[in-house]
């Protein structure tokens, strides 16, 4: 028997919250296979199992907040007692008690096959009996629970078709493992014009499978998970799915309405007076590195309006180029040439404050952070070696951090070793801010939303398109001509972008 305990995963962190299990009591075990996802103060992390043999219990519930150093599973590698029983692997009384009552010893079953993802659904699970309802609610609750047969209540078995639907037309509840797709194996359906991403309501579920992020989009969105059916790995819920059963009430009237930003669900002042959410993971990591940044560094923030009328131009012109035809462009893209160029003639803007040694580290690397808000709090990812970057090498790095981040893989190492910061403020309809510092940087530059604005030409008011840049530096580091050279540079590459080739 051994015990795995929870690893330090990166610099010095010190706990983590147990976001998923991807094993369960009696599954056997590889080497390297992943077993639990953990949720660190940075990034979500898989971790894999160091030993071969069979779960013998799971010692920590997941949402729980485990110490580093502490056991969290244990396996039966055949060396040491017994494994441990089902009520000691689930942790709890209560739910042990449950598992007494309802689960059915079965004999030993071959082995699984490896399919694509995975692998298939284990023969020799046990199975639970209905509970016996002791009322009309409790009947009610009870009809969620599977059957003797295996076979989820709320679906139909293909042997008996529903009450008012045609003969042969059977919609399979979801169980712990679907295959791929939606209309694939576990999911059977005989209309073509039927949903492919909500099931029918009251439909018996499973557990709901989804990644926390995931969770957090459709909780702001107001959309019910369990209505859902997955198209991910597994039968997982995606974003896609989220934003597609959002969508699909509208392609059910014919309304063709325009792309529209997150909903926020309207608030209901009902039940208690407050509510109170613990500050853990990576918003608690946040917190701490912004009041230590706001408290330690002397911040100033310099704010100068540019015409980007060209740069605009610019990224237009860029996305009809081969060269970036598989990459994203977007203004953000020249902003951070632009900085790298000024940061490239003024070394100082990319330097560090040692507080321990009194000393200021010049940095002659950029590692170019780009702050972006998910639904797990702020993140700032950043670039290796931005500066040796080309081009079409920098926006395909952009691309690829924001779609890590997005999706919440984004791991510690990724958020290691920032020199200056970019946070686009702009995509939120934000003109301007006074941003804090990324702790261990001495600047961050805040590119706002680009309007049409009136703006003098050769002495004449034309409408022009116009943003505000906002940069905040540590004073200790950069004095205030130095940020404002750094700024001014910035803005006159981004009004004529021809000058990041004669500067660059």
């Amino acid at each position: 028997m051994k015990e795995f305990k929870l690893p330090d995963v990166g610099e010095g962190l010190t706990e983590a919250e147990i976001v998923r299990w991807h094993v369960k009591t009696g599954d056997p075990v590889k080497v390297n296979q992943i077993i639990v996802e953990i949720e660190t103060a940075k990034a979500v992390v898989e971790l894999p199992c160091p030993f071969e043999g069979v779960v013998a219990a799971l010692m920590a519930d997941e949402g729980e907040v485990v110490d580093v150093g502490r056991p969290i599973i244990s396996v039966d590698d055949g060396t040491g007692p017994p494994p441990a029983p089902a009520q000691a692997a689930e942790g709890t009384a209560d739910r042990a008690g449950a598992l007494a009552d309802d689960m059915v010893p079965t004999p030993p079953a071959e082995v699984r096959q490896p399919v694509l993802v995975g692998y298939g659904v284990k023969p020799g699970a046990a199975k639970r009996r209905p509970r016996k309802p002791s009322s009309p609610e409790g009947a009610s609750g009870a009809s969620a629970a599977a059957d003797t047969s295996g076979t989820p209540s709320g679906a139909t078995r293909p042997d008996e078709a529903a009450p008012g639907t045609p003969e042969g037309t059977v919609s399979a509840a979801r169980s712990g493992v679907n295959g791929p797709g939606v209309n694939g194996p576990g999911a059977v359906t005989g209309s073509s014009t039927a949903s492919p991403t909500v099931s029918p309501p009251g439909a018996g579920r499973g557990a709901v499978l989804a990644k926390p992020p995931v969770r957090k989009l459709a909780k702001d969105l107001g959309v019910d998970l369990t209505s859902l059916l997955g198209t991910g790995p597994h039968g997982s819920i995606t974003r896609d799915d989220v934003q597609a059963a959002l969508a699909a009430p509208a392609r059910e009237n014919d309304v063709q309405a325009a792309p529209a930003r997150p909903r926020v669900p309207a608030v209901t002042w009902e039940g208690e007076d407050e509510e109170r959410i613990p500050v853990k993971g990576v918003r608690k990591a946040t917190a701490q590195a912004m009041v230590a940044s706001a408290f330690t560094a002397p911040h100033v923030t310099e704010f100068l309006q540019v015409d980007v009328t060209a740069t605009m131009d610019a990224v237009q012109r860029l996305r009809g180029l081969p060269d970036f035809a598989e990459v994203k462009v977007s203004p953000l893209l020249l902003v951070a040439k632009a900085v790298l160029v000024a940061a490239r003639r003024y070394p100082m803007i990319n330097s560090a404050w040692d507080e321990a040694r009194q000393e200021i580290v010049v940095k002659h690397r950029v590692n170019l952070g780009i702050a972006a808000a998910t639904p797990r709090g702020l993140l700032v990812p950043n670039v290796k070696d931005a500066h040796r970057l080309s081009l079409p090498d920098l926006a395909g790095a952009l691309g690829a951090l924001a779609e890590t981040a997005r999706a919440g893989r984004t791991q510690p190492a990724d958020m290691a070793g920032g020199t200056i910061t970019i946070t686009n403020v702009g995509v939120f309809g934000v003109d301007a801010g006074t941003p804090i510092l990324n702790p261990g940087e001495s600047a961050i530059l805040a590119f706002g939303q680009v309007r049409d604005m009136p703006w003098v030409v050769d002495g004449q008011v034309v409408p022009r398109r116009v943003c505000t840049l906002a940069l905040s530096f540590d004073h200790r580091v950069v004095d205030g001509e130095l940020g404002s050279l750094f700024l001014r540079d910035v803005g006159a590459m981004l009004e004529d972008p021809l000058r990041m080739l004669a500067w660059g």
